[in-house]
């Protein structure tokens, strides 16, 4: 399965000892000081991240990195705390489905891909909250996203679909071809692969000889 359009979710989770190849900072703006590891993201999904924020910059708009990468083991630890604040029982003996609903079960993250950035802006103090939606950056974050290949995972009215609360903050890389098929569509990522049963393939991500999920 193509790596930049896979699935993850709930019933599609990650393996626990999956850690994309190729992560890197390639220099955003980030509100993470340099070595957390929060700045990651993988290779060509940075690169996407790194034209997409300077295009908002062009405009005068500044977007800048929340949360990149996210480890399996960062997200328990996270779920663990939100879960069980006083516990020190190992997760898998903790209550099924974390407390708070913005924080996803261990390798149900997309930040775990490597393809997943949460993004902000001054206007809303860098918070992740969906007040950021309706800042210029948020608003233009819309209608841009596709055109480097992200889209908003998570809109508004779909957690029914999703499983996860509205994000306007929250991009995942799936390539270009697919984020516009998805933001011309109005379809998430589920509604997609429901509807087609595959996501469109992209003979440049097949060809180019980054690594690939099993």
């Amino acid at each position: 399965m193509n790596l930049y359009t896979r699935l993850i979710n709930k019933d599609h989770p990650l393996p626990p000892d999956y850690v994309p190849e190729n992560l890197t900072d390639i220099g955003i703006p980030f509100d993470a000081p340099c070595g957390d590891p929060k700045r990651l993201l993988e290779f060509r999904t940075a690169h996407a991240a790194f034209s997409l924020i300077q295009a908002a910059q062009k405009e005068s708009l500044i977007l800048t990195g929340i949360s990149g990468y996210r480890s399996y083991k960062r997200q328990q630890q996270l779920c663990i705390g939100h879960s069980n604040p006083a516990s020190s029982t190992p997760y898998q003996q903790i209550s099924p489905a974390p407390v708070n609903p913005y924080v996803a079960l261990p390798g149900t993250s997309e930040h775990q891909s490597g393809l997943a950035l949460d993004v902000s802006c001054p206007a809303v103090n860098h918070e992740l909250i969906t007040e950021f939606a309706e800042t210029p950056e948020g608003k233009w974050l819309v209608r841009n996203a596709s055109l480097y290949g992200f889209i908003i995972r998570y809109p508004a009215n779909k957690e029914s679909v999703t499983g996860i609360p509205w994000e306007p903050w929250h991009i995942r890389y799936v390539t270009r071809p697919l984020a516009g098929c998805l933001r011309l569509t109005g379809l998430t990522l589920e509604e997609y692969y429901t509807t087609f049963g595959a996501p469109l393939q992209n003979p440049e991500v097949k060809s180019n000889g980054y690594s690939q999920l099993k």
